[in-house]
């Protein structure tokens, strides 16, 4: 499959996942700069390594507060209501951001509440995105749109993390936030369009705390699905403090700044894209094993940047990790298609993020003090081992090894073995992908 006929939108992809994309590529234009420069913001306004550690936290910690509330609501409001007022709170809290920077006036605490409302309107909004993306394409073409969906947005995260890099050098951090807080705006307006007309009235329920139970019965019946969400806990954890809190330090006194490192994160968005061309074409049959076994080159950018190797390299190990949890991502967004009923996706979805967010702000308030207690370098190589360990425990998991890709499913009363719609095997082959791990 050459990228011009990847570019084509999949014949079972209809309006909902144009506006999908189209926004998702608008969000990551603004967003993945932004990253940037809100770490700089912090360490110009006279901050260190720990308030970049605090600032992250502070974002991440509602995130872990709400998802499971935000993945409940998602199943019970229209999805692009949620998505739509999600993305209103993140371009006001960037706004604001923007504005105190570019005043001089910014302080921790106003960055960290800024960032803390930033979190909650993405507790709403992931759920609901995952779930509306779920159901807006067809099982026989899930694979090719998973694959366009993730080549077009990681395009815009390169051309934003690249773009924001050389701006935050440029014209200073405050800027490049205003542009993020105007990318929310516009990605609002285009969500607002999405037609859930598709999806089946919700039967009433006993409440918000028997939905969250039924999503926690769907997570928890599945070994695959929560045993690669624990794993991931913790190599997300040390791959955001390795990236968010290391990395720019490491930038600023080792590769040469803002710039080197905005490329760097340009070249791993790079290698996104490049996963998803080659995941269009390669469809393996079991898709966790070869998910999970894609997993451990992530373990390559902390160790580059331990050492640290100059910016070439750096920009090397980048672009393959890039590939590779593009690779897992494809497939676990596969898992999630094929396995989870259209009813319960946004609640676990949400248990899925949870999850794999859960121990993100310890890691990143704790960046600062294991920094001061070891030293960077020692940190950095903790954060590598602690990818492989994980990695390879996940391995052990039968069903991790043995779960495969199927072609259609079959009617509700012929399933078995937990619950959801159970797909009849493929001969030889397999047809769909999905994109997205919680490392993206």
């Amino acid at each position: 499959m050459t990228s011009a006929s990847l570019r084509r939108r999949p014949a079972g992809a209809g309006r909902n996942y144009t506006l999908l994309t189209a926004a998702a590529v608008v969000t990551n234009l603004g967003s993945h700069g932004a990253l940037i420069a809100s770490a700089f913001a912090v360490l110009e306004a006279g901050g260190d390594g720990g308030d970049v550690g605090l600032v992250a936290a502070a974002r991440t910690l509602p995130l872990v507060l709400f998802l499971l509330i935000g993945g409940a609501v998602a199943d019970r409001v229209p999805r692009h209501r949620v998505m739509v007022a999600a993305n209103t709170l993140n371009c006001l809290s960037q706004g604001a951001f923007a504005v105190l920077v570019l005043t001089g006036d910014a302080r921790l605490w106003h960055m960290m509440l800024l960032s803390a409302l930033g979190g909650t309107g993405q507790a709403f909004f992931n759920p609901a995105a995952e779930g509306m993306l779920l159901s807006s394409v067809t099982a026989e073409q899930a694979g090719r749109a998973f694959a366009l969906f993730r080549f077009a947005s990681q395009g815009a995260t390169l051309s934003g993390a690249a773009l924001g890099g050389v701006l935050v050098a440029v014209i200073g951090p405050g800027w490049v936030l205003a542009v993020d807080a105007v990318a929310f705006a516009v990605a609002g307006a285009l969500r607002a369009f999405l037609d859930v007309s598709h999806i089946p009235p919700r039967e009433a329920g006993g409440g918000l705390l028997a939905d969250l139970r039924d999503g926690w019965r769907e997570f928890t019946g599945r070994t695959w699905l929560w045993s690669i969400v624990v794993a991931f806990a913790l190599v997300n954890a040390v791959i955001v403090a390795s990236e968010a809190v290391y990395g720019p330090q490491v930038a600023r006194h080792s590769l040469g700044g803002a710039g080197p490192w905005g490329l760097a994160l340009g070249l791993y968005a790079a290698g996104n894209a490049v996963g998803a061309l080659l995941i269009a074409r390669w469809k393996p049959r079991r898709m966790l094993l070869v998910g999970v076994l894609c997993v451990f080159p992530f373990a390559l950018p902390s160790a580059a940047l331990a050492v640290p190797v100059p910016v070439a390299l750096l920009c090397g190990a980048m672009f393959v990790s890039g590939v590779s949890i593009e690779v897992f991502g494809v497939m676990w967004m596969t898992a999630l298609h094929q396995e989870i009923p259209e009813e319960k996706l946004s609640r676990v979805a949400a248990y899925d993020w949870f999850g794999s967010v859960s121990l993100v702000p310890v890691a990143t308030a704790l960046a600062g003090p294991a920094e001061s207690a070891v030293g960077r370098p020692a940190a950095l190589w903790g954060c590598s081992a602690l990818v492989v360990a994980a990695t390879a425990a996940v391995l052990c998991v039968r069903d991790v090894r043995t779960l495969t890709l199927r072609s259609r499913p079959v009617l509700q009363g012929q399933q078995g073995g937990g619950a959801g719609p159970k797909p009849v095997p493929a001969e030889g082959s397999a047809d769909t992908e999905g994109p997205v791990g919680r490392l993206g």
